[in-house]
């Protein structure tokens, strides 16, 4: 009998993509989490390949007794159940990266956005006022010759370096693994201390995966800390972020704007009140899933199916799993 593959349906995945770069050797059942399908099919997978949509408790893995390989076509894996999976002592990875180029690109594109006040700008030209106001009152920044602030300098983070000089910032990070002295002068970076980072950073980028010590890392205390002229960017999880705090520091001129593509509550309700300010960009957590990396998601995947299948380590087990 063929070695099974699940693969999870998801509206955020290309299941005809999927299909072509299965690897041969393999079954491979498609269904949605939680479906009768899906729940008929755990009995005898060995692979699940997906966005993590199902809860994998300690009851998930006893209804899946022989499973090899949790593999996420996500970066983060915040609705993993850890200590499940290692009393399970199955591998969880996250996908390799392959979403990176993306999300480091939405976090360029929101910080141009809100320097740039693009939404405001789109909705003058719609109301037929063209350019509405003087210069003085607009207000527009650029990126060049301003600081950079990376939280969090692994795939994505070092990513959003590079693109950050492209546009002329200075960039420095902070991280719990810092970056060798020859490696920081190479990516062009340099490391700070957390509270110092907020300091004197003019945008703070946040790329951390949600876990207890990053949960609320960012709140009342740390706002007080930027610039009254500073920006914070968000494209890495909601709840790194006290909201209520972030509005609070919207409101009342603590920072200058914030772009966010993550919530505390997602989708978030129609009453947040972010929704009524205007020195804030926010997209619907659309910062990892672009056509281009479809291919790029579960070609890592499968490719680590395969490594496990020939007895291999796989790669990309997330920290907390590592041994």
């Amino acid at each position: 009998m063929a070695p099974k593959i699940l693969l999870t349906d998801n509206p955020l995945s290309a299941m005809d993509i999927a299909r072509e770069l299965a690897p041969s050797g393999f079954e491979v059942v498609v269904a949605r989490a939680g479906s009768p399908e899906f729940n008929a099919a755990l009995a005898d997978a060995e692979y699940i390949v997906g966005l993590g949509e199902v809860k994998m408790d300690d009851a998930f893995y006893k209804s899946a007794p022989h499973l090899k390989l949790v593999q996420l076509l996500s970066a983060g894996y915040d609705r993993v159940d850890i200590e499940a999976a290692r009393r399970a002592g199955i591998p969880v990875c996250n996908n390799g990266g392959a979403n990176a180029i993306a999300v480091a690109e939405h976090a360029i594109l929101l910080m141009l956005a809100v320097c740039r006040r693009l939404t405001w700008l789109h909705d003058m030209v719609k109301s037929g006022r063209w350019r509405g106001n003087d210069v003085a009152s607009v207000r527009l920044y650029e990126l060049h010759g301003r600081t950079l602030g990376i939280v969090g300098l692994g795939n994505i983070g070092k990513k959003v370096a590079r693109l950050a000089q492209g546009f002329g910032m200075a960039v420095q990070y902070f991280d719990i693994a810092r970056l060798s002295e020859d490696a920081a002068d190479t990516l062009g970076v340099r490391f700070r201390l957390f509270n110092e980072l907020l300091r004197t950073s003019d945008i703070v980028s946040l790329h951390v995966p949600l876990t207890p010590a990053t949960r609320h890392m960012v709140g009342t205390a740390q706002f007080r800390l930027m610039k009254p002229t500073a920006y914070l960017v968000n494209t890495c999880r909601g709840p790194v972020v006290d909201e209520p705090a972030l509005y609070e520091a919207l409101t009342n001129g603590t920072i200058a704007g914030a772009g966010l593509d993550v919530f505390d509550q997602e989708p978030p309700p129609a009453n947040n009140p972010l929704f009524t300010l205007d020195n804030v960009i926010l997209t619907p957590h659309y910062a990892g899933p672009t056509w281009d990396n479809q291919s790029a998601r579960f070609r890592n995947g499968f490719d680590n199916v395969e490594r496990v299948a020939r007895g291999e380590k796989p790669l990309w087990v997330i920290p907390e799993l590592r041994d």
